[in-house]
């Protein structure tokens, strides 16, 4: 966000990117959720005599749907996830066709949270989620290095705390 000649904030693209180790983490969720159920279809076709051909049939849609997305959308949400935070605000940025640009300002920022699943915590990462009173709901910055994301917070509290407004 900057400022223009009329002292409004005007909407431009965020310049930082989320981590690189993002997308280990994404392939790893999708691994988690596509190796169990590939397993079970292969195991219950190898058990089910009279279901195997539906079973198989099964087992190549989830492989030919499943494994080029749990390779290729990781590489896809790393280039289109953005994030910024201004003196005024924060901003995120997400997809390419459908993009989604949410922007809290700072005085209407109610929380800021930091969540690290087990995942996360594997590959170093957090989220920063930044609640306010929106009906869309909390704006949220994935994949950022857990230092990065701990400074952030700090700075985003403080800077909330001594932005003027009732955050609503």
């Amino acid at each position: 966000m900057t400022a223009g000649d009329s002292g409004a904030l005007r909407l431009r693209p965020p310049k930082r990117s989320i981590d690189r180790r993002a997308r280990a983490w994404w392939w790893t969720q999708w691994a988690l959720t596509l190796t169990p159920v590939l397993l079970a279809l292969g195991v219950l076709a190898w058990l089910i005599a009279p279901a195997r051909p539906w079973l198989l049939l099964s087992l190549a849609v989830v492989a030919i749907a499943g494994v080029p997305a749990a390779v290729l959308l990781p590489i896809w949400w790393y280039h289109v996830h953005r994030w910024e935070v201004t003196a005024d605000a924060v901003y995120t940025r997400t997809g390419h066709f459908w993009q989604e640009w949410r922007v809290a300002p700072m005085s209407r920022i109610q929380t800021v949270d930091t969540r690290r699943g087990p995942l996360e915590r594997l590959f170093g990462l957090a989220t920063v989620t930044v609640t306010t009173a929106s009906a869309k709901g909390a704006v949220e910055i994935p994949g950022l290095d857990h230092a990065l994301a701990a400074d952030l917070v700090e700075q985003l509290t403080r800077t909330t705390q001594a932005t003027p407004g009732d955050a609503t």
